[in-house]
């Protein structure tokens, strides 16, 4: 007989936080940083290359207490080691969860099952670094004897979302001679302006998916090949133009690829942590080796800092806690992710899901409902762009949205007074979140008394500031993995799954029905509720439509 798990609602941590949130809801950031002229300095820690400032979230020492005594309560050492041990901690799937195997350095093994999986993962990024520096150095040639000069990486979820965003993200250091394009959506549309003035003599497509299966992404592979072909002419020419980022050697050569060049990875890679194994090679290609490893030890020096420092200095698990903090005792239903750094600007879409399909879910791991909020909805834009959109909202709407901005010391491209006006922004933004300004300030300025309420700013609105003196490989490797280890955290506190997603197979399930019914020649028989027979018959109608 099984013990059974006292639900986290039910722990007494749980309940003093319930406790102490009825007098914590009550506090101004402005007390709190009255009270402690220090607070500034002191609620701040730094690992990895980055700074993390949580000085003006709401929380006090006690909060804090209570988070971490949360934390013990949910063994969250003992989850953090039983996944870095290869444990098979996702358990509907009855998997590892090893990506941080994925950058553990060549002279460190980690055995799972037999095999050192430190050893297959070298064994595949040496073999990607052999690729990419031929096609780099224009070694890798077409079917025509040209070099390729173009890289369309073909993917969907985390096989697109972290190319694309580790790509502009680290620009800066890309080969500017190469041109690299991402199709993801089966909409023709993406396809079509990806490849639109492109050459398929000098195209290199990378076709990522695990199964190669994979609806969206083969869809879009089979139109580059018929892309290409309707060029070259020679089938021989797939094997010349494409390569895979697969385990399914078959479907594979069925399509064409020589498997000498398919790049592999293994099922304890989910697909939103799998940017810095081989769904990286667009990522390799466009950086380099040399790049690559640095970002791969970026990560690794965050992962070192998860699985060894204090609770009470720990990046992700502070950063966790207060997130955990602000969603289900503040009532919290979003988090602005706002990086003052352009190259950044695919970041809060790459976050998107790595929170969002991780910790989405509303069962515990044994089934039972949570009791709680989980993943708040994440969301941003670049700094200083939001500030002319959505920041009205932050500032003075009705709705709580804590903050993370992340900003650089240094800028990459040093022009006039960008930079400093661009800190300017980040630190004002922050300050006036928290502090506002009270109407006995606006009244002071002169303000008319009918214009009053609409100038008066509440405050109290939490932020983080996340600094780094400069954005290179290394340093978003540890800000990437930061995420990772932070969203394992918040998973491990609500004991839910945060590496299956069976809440995306349904829709596909439903897509594969529907399909049959929309190209159809006749008039199929539909069994599906009144709206959506009624828009397949309206779609079905208006495409054979001459209007």
């Amino acid at each position: 007989m099984t013990n059974r798990i006292t639900p986290l609602t039910e722990r007494p941590s749980w309940k003093a936080l319930e406790a102490h949130a009825l007098t914590a809801r009550k506090q101004h950031l402005r007390e709190l940083f009255a009270r402690d002229p220090t607070r500034g300095e002191r609620l701040a820690v730094e690992a990895a290359g980055l700074y993390l400032d949580y000085s003006k979230q709401r929380v006090t020492d006690e909060t804090l207490a209570l988070l971490l005594q949360l934390a013990g309560e949910a063994n969250l050492g003992d989850r953090i080691d039983a996944m870095f041990r290869g444990d098979r901690i996702n358990v509907t799937e009855k998997r590892s969860v090893l990506h941080v195997a994925l950058r553990t350095p060549r002279q460190e093994s980690l055995v799972v099952d037999g095999q050192d999986v430190v050893a297959q993962v070298h064994g595949v990024l040496d073999k990607m670094a052999g690729f990419a520096d031929r096609v780099r150095s224009g070694e890798w040639k077409g079917h025509t004897g040209r070099p390729i000069r173009a890289i369309v990486n073909i993917g969907i979820g985390g096989s697109d979302l972290g190319p694309v965003m580790a790509y502009e993200a680290l620009r800066h250091y890309s080969q500017r001679d190469l041109t690299f394009r991402f199709v993801s959506n089966v909409d023709g549309t993406d396809f079509a302006e990806a490849t639109l003035d492109l050459d398929p003599a000098e195209t290199l497509f990378i076709v990522a998916s695990k199964t190669f299966t994979t609806q969206e992404t083969m869809t879009n592979a089979r139109t580059a090949r018929d892309w290409s072909l309707a060029t070259l002419q020679n089938p021989d020419a797939v094997a010349r133009h494409f390569v895979a980022v697969s385990t399914n050697a078959a479907e594979v050569a069925a399509f064409g690829i020589d498997t000498a060049n398919m790049f592999g990875f293994w099922d304890w890679v989910g697909g939103r942590y799998s940017m810095d194994s081989a769904i990286g090679l667009s990522t390799m290609i466009a950086l380099g080796p040399v790049h690559f490893r640095a970002l791969l030890d970026g990560f690794h020096q965050m992962d070192l800092h998860f699985r060894t420092a204090p609770f009470d200095r720990n990046l992700p698990v502070l950063m966790a806690l207060i997130g955990l903090w602000n969603t289900d005792f503040l009532d919290a239903g979003s988090v602005a992710i706002l990086p003052y750094e352009q190259y950044l600007k695919r970041f809060p879409a790459y976050l998107q899901q790595l929170v969002m399909e991780s910790n989405g879910k509303q069962v515990t791991q044994d089934g039972t409902p949570v009791g709680c909020q989980t993943s708040p909805i994440y969301w941003g834009e670049p700094g200083t762009n939001g500030q002319h959109s959505f920041y009205q909202l932050i500032h003075q709407g009705t709705r709580l949205v804590p903050c993370d901005f992340i900003a650089f010391a240094q800028p990459l491209h040093p022009v006039g007074r960008h930079h400093d006006l661009l800190l300017a922004n980040v630190l004002a933004q922050a300050e006036a979140l928290a502090f506002g300004r009270t109407r006995e300030e606006v009244e002071a300025e002169g303000t008319p008394a009918w214009l009053v309420p609409h100038r008066t700013f509440e405050g109290n609105r939490p932020s983080s500031v996340l600094v780094a003196d400069r954005l290179t490989p290394a340093v978003l490797g540890a800000l990437v993995a930061l995420y990772e280890h932070s969203v394992f955290t918040q998973g491990v506190l609500w004991d839910i799954d945060s590496f299956d997603q069976w809440g995306v197979q349904l829709g596909k399930v439903l897509a594969e029905r529907i399909l049959p019914e929309l190209e159809s020649e006749g008039q199929p028989v539909l069994g599906h509720d009144s709206s959506t027979n009624a828009l397949i018959r309206r779609f079905r109608d208006r495409a054979r439509s001459d209007d």
